[in-house]
């Protein structure tokens, strides 16, 4: 077994490649020689400002949690898996004891270990251990590549379960970064009639027209969201069943309550600043649903179905690679908002 080397995050934009042990792995886990990891949103964010969430950096730590790579060992108590499976890798390692554990609800578990965050240490790394149940094997027709972008499409997914998406749903995402095309890319093969995609970047919509979108909205600073509201429904002929938040600005959000149709649905994924000010009082008098969705709750099997049977291409989403040693290049690229999905290559 060769050296471990990992991308160590120790406070905003100071990202390093060091060296860590092999780790050893318990009864329940496996060891896993990782082929590649794709570069998140709220890798992004904590790279950019040394905090995400609830998450804030106070000591370094590994980062990602979109892996794919191949077990090299297992523990005395698995046997779902074995040396030379290929596997995607779930990024949480809950309690199962706590109240929503019981509930199925593992998304929202009080100690949830989730990669990369400060439970637990990510996966951008030539070795990983992980718990075995939550390391899913991967179809013999997906490529590595594949299975580490299964991660934010599984969070797309249950983000669509959460937003009720059905046959005919006619809806807008707000932000066409990867969370928001991977929603669309979702709620199309789950059947919704017309999407729309909005974003503030004229490159990410045109990704999103060739990724399931119907038509894009490219919003101008100057634009009031009484304006954006107008152009949305112009666009769909429709005020829409569901709008999605995609992208956690107050904006976007204000406009969600505005021009999602009486009785239906407004799907919050992006993660937004503490507080924003909202409309809300006028839309929660037309019965305007507002639901959050967090991570991902039993998604990674329907993701790995939708994308080995060609419902969903997810190869097409993935557009930048780099290796290892060129993790700070990966995310600053990420930072400027010029790529989709990128992907590290950690054994190169």
């Amino acid at each position: 077994m060769t050296e471990n080397y990992a991308a160590v995050l120790h406070g905003a934009n100071d990202v390093r490649i060091e060296k860590i042990p092999v780790p050893e792995i318990n009864d329940d886990e496996v060891l896993i020689k990782i082929d590649c990891v794709g570069i998140c949103g709220s890798d992004v964010k904590l790279y950019s400002t040394g905090t995400c969430g609830a998450d804030v950096i106070d000591k370094p730590i590994v980062i990602g949690h979109e892996g794919a790579g191949t077990v090299v060992k297992v523990g005395d108590k698995v046997s779902s898996l074995r040396a030379g499976d290929r596997v995607a890798i779930e990024p949480t390692q809950p309690c199962r004891s706590c109240e929503l554990c019981k509930r199925g609800k593992y998304n929202l578990c009080v100690e949830p270990r989730y990669c990369s965050s400060m439970g637990a240490p990510g996966n951008l790394c030539r070795y990983y251990k992980h718990v075995a149940d939550f390391c899913h094997k991967l179809p013999d027709n997906l490529s590595m590549e594949e299975g580490a972008a299964v991660q934010p499409l599984a969070i797309a997914i249950h983000a669509c379960n959460r937003a009720k998406i059905t046959l005919g749903s006619k809806i807008v995402i707000l932000g066409a970064g990867p969370i928001g095309i991977l929603c669309a890319m979702a709620a199309k093969a789950m059947g919704a009639s017309k999407i729309i995609l909005t974003d503030v970047v004229q490159s990410r919509l045109d990704a999103a027209l060739e990724l399931g979108a119907d038509n894009v909205l490219l919003v101008r600073r100057e634009y009031t969201d009484e304006e954006v509201v107008e152009k949305i429904v112009k666009l769909l002929g429709d005020h829409p069943d569901v709008s999605i938040d995609a992208c956690g600005y107050g904006s976007a959000q204000r406009v969600a309550l505005l021009v999602t149709k009486t009785a239906g649905l407004v799907l919050v994924v992006g993660i937004a600043d503490k507080t924003v000010e909202l409309p809300l009082s006028q839309a929660l008098l037309r019965e305007v649903d507002v639901v959050g969705s967090f991570r991902i709750m039993s998604t990674y099997q329907p993701a790995l179905a939708a994308v080995s049977s060609g419902a969903i291409p997810l190869d097409q989403f993935i557009t930048h690679r780099f290796p290892l040693n060129k993790t700070k290049e990966a995310l600053d690229l990420a930072k400027s908002g010029a790529a989709m999905k990128i992907l590290i290559h950690v054994q190169n």
